[in-house]
């Protein structure tokens, strides 16, 4: 297992090696991304990246640890859902039954009126989330909710250019996940993208 080379080029792309993936497939499944993280020397981010691409997940009836309890409590009233299952490792529904249970909410949002509705049909198809939530006043939980109760939220949208460009210039010092929320699309969508589009991160030199 590398230890100290790891962590001296902890923010360089650098494929990874058999013992790490071994540690992957036997801690992150019990919820010990971070203890993976620092064995390894690799982000948290990238961490869960890999697992998620080799589809490892973690065990939905695994314990709540003081850490995951402390970011829902932090991050749910004002953050996507689906964004904070990501950062967990966790189902969306998962995330949300714990945050019923320790009884946290949403901020609530004044009523949409017709002309807003009206709006958020019109843009969905060519804006993202983002540009949505600001052109309408609201956060991009209360945009998803409503897409999702006029049945918009699954229907594929065709990319604009302007989310295509955003893409590129962000992907060389972005993760997928920060890219995902930035332009209102899930994870899955943007690695699909990132794909089809022949992306490539640019590797960097190993300090020895």
């Amino acid at each position: 297992m590398r230890t100290a080379k790891t962590k001296i080029r902890k923010n360089t792309w650098v494929a990874w090696s058999e013992d790490e993936i071994k540690l992957l497939k036997r801690l992150f499944p019990r919820g010990r991304a971070r203890e993976i993280a620092e064995r390894t020397g690799r982000s948290l981010t990238a961490v869960r990246q890999k697992a998620y691409g080799m589809g490892i997940k973690t065990r939905e009836n695994r314990l709540w640890s003081a850490d995951e309890i402390r970011l829902v409590k932090k991050l749910y009233k004002d953050e996507n859902v689906q964004s904070i299952a990501d950062k967990l490792g966790r189902s969306l529904d998962g995330v949300s039954v714990k945050a019923s249970k320790i009884g946290i909410t949403k901020k609530k949002s004044p009523p949409w009126s017709r002309q807003e509705e009206t709006l958020l049909k019109k843009l969905y198809q060519d804006n993202t989330r983002q540009d949505i939530a600001n052109e309408l006043g609201r956060n991009i939980s209360a945009v998803a909710f409503k897409l999702h109760k006029f049945g918009l939220a699954n229907k594929q949208r065709a990319w604009s250019k302007k989310e295509l460009n955003l893409l590129k210039e962000l992907y060389p010092s972005r993760t997928a996940q920060e890219i995902a929320d930035q332009i209102g699309r899930s994870l899955p969508a943007i690695r699909t993208r990132i794909h089809r589009l022949g992306l490539k991160k640019l590797r960097t030199a190993v300090k020895n």
